[in-house]
């Protein structure tokens, strides 16, 4: 773990449900992504550690760095709060398959995202 992440802390994203799960998932990113809630300031290629519990879930380690920014005061119905890109490795392809098959009946798929 890097200076930049140590001195940011460890982030933490308890998703609720399948709806949320929609909301803060980022697919058109390689390997897979998620948006995380932050008033926290960060800077593109930061690397990033947090703790995701999907659903209930056991929280699970999360690797990856921003490649996604959206500041405070942004305006309309966006948070703000980074896009994390998963690290590109088996532990992060198993969480990105994982949420895939859990959107994969989800009909929500017209409803905004905090991202696009």
């Amino acid at each position: 773990m890097g200076a930049g992440m140590a001195k940011k802390g460890i982030l933490s994203c308890d998703i609720k449900d399948v709806a949320e799960l929609h909301k803060l998932y980022m697919p058109f990113i390689e390997n897979g992504g998620i948006f995380i809630k932050t008033q926290n300031s960060y800077n593109l290629g930061d690397d990033v550690f947090l703790l995701l519990s999907l659903m209930g879930e056991e929280k699970v380690p999360v690797t990856g760095k921003v490649v996604w920014i959206t500041p405070l005061g942004s305006g309309g119905m966006k948070h703000a709060g980074i896009g994390v890109q998963f690290a590109d490795n088996a532990d992060m392809e198993q969480i990105r398959t994982k949420i895939e098959t859990m959107l994969a009946p989800y009909k929500g798929d017209n409803l905004p995202t905090e991202t696009m």
